[in-house]
């Protein structure tokens, strides 16, 4: 008997005629969601504080440069999608930080870096869903999906913030969720494990070096922001339409793996 070939099914989506905004859409998971919409046929506002990368986006893509930390900015996005394409079908809140010097204990945080993490990976996901929901609730229709964060499921020394913070996202979502429910509004978040980002690569070394982060996932390897990407436009497809108010980890199996459990070889 023959083997099998190695057959993998692949999906497509349609995103003719919706829009999408998408925050720290200029590099990493952002770019990779922002990149999959637009290519499925979707008008993108790719909203970032960085101009650095919007050479990155595609063709077709409109940047907004916006502080999601501030909320008038926030509003001036969403109202930049409106004034553009008459409304707003899908928000992605993205955007966040995690800079190598935020890796701290409590009682070392400097005051600054703390009300900077909380106003980007906080505030900024709060601010871009309250002017994004207030439009899907005259629409009667819309998807929000916040990117949480493993670290919001369990966490780890040095990540006073960021992990806090994430767990946080995941509760946002799980409330808006609820909030919006019999309004067509669907609200979700997305976990990811480590992925093949700059955030990622440049705090690597202090998570033990790349080959160990990657053995740490039962699947032996970092993920990419493409595969992120895939779990978004499914979750904002119709063929999610009875998902809501809850989490995806898109992960590796990372959140199975019990800390006590023997390591994996590292081949």
């Amino acid at each position: 008997m023959s083997s099998k070939p190695d057959v993998h099914g692949s999906v497509c989506y349609q995103n003719d005629g919706r829009v999408v905004i998408v925050t720290g859409a200029c590099s990493g998971i952002g770019l990779a969601i922002a990149t999959a919409f637009r290519k499925s046929g979707a008008e993108v506002l790719a909203v970032d504080v960085n101009e650095s990368g919007v050479h990155e986006l595609p063709e077709g893509v409109r940047f907004h440069q916006a502080d999601v930390g501030l909320e008038d900015e926030c509003e001036a996005a969403v109202q930049t999608a409106v004034e553009e394409w008459g409304g707003v079908d899908v928000l992605v809140n993205n955007a966040a930080i995690q800079p190598p010097e935020s890796y701290l204990p409590m009682d070392q945080y400097p005051s600054d870096m703390w009300q900077r993490m909380v106003a980007v990976n906080l505030s900024g996901y709060a601010f871009m869903a309250k002017y994004t929901l207030a439009v899907m609730r005259q629409q009667h229709a819309g998807v929000v999906i916040n990117i949480a964060s493993a670290q919001g499921h369990r966490t780890a020394r040095g990540v006073p913030a960021y992990g806090p913070i994430k767990s946080a996202n995941l509760m946002q979502a799980k409330q808006w969720g609820v909030e919006y429910a019999r309004q067509g509004i669907r609200v979700l978040s997305v976990s990811p494990g480590a992925i093949a980002t700059p955030l990622v690569t440049s705090t690597a070394e202090s998570q033990g070096g790349e080959t160990q982060l990657a053995n740490r996932h039962p699947l032996g390897r970092i993920g990419q922001p493409c595969e992120v990407a895939n779990a978004v436009l499914w979750l904002s497809s119709g063929d999610a339409s009875f998902v809501t108010a809850t989490d995806l980890e898109v992960d590796g199996g990372l959140g199975s793996f019990a800390a006590f459990a023997d390591p994996y070889a590292i081949e």
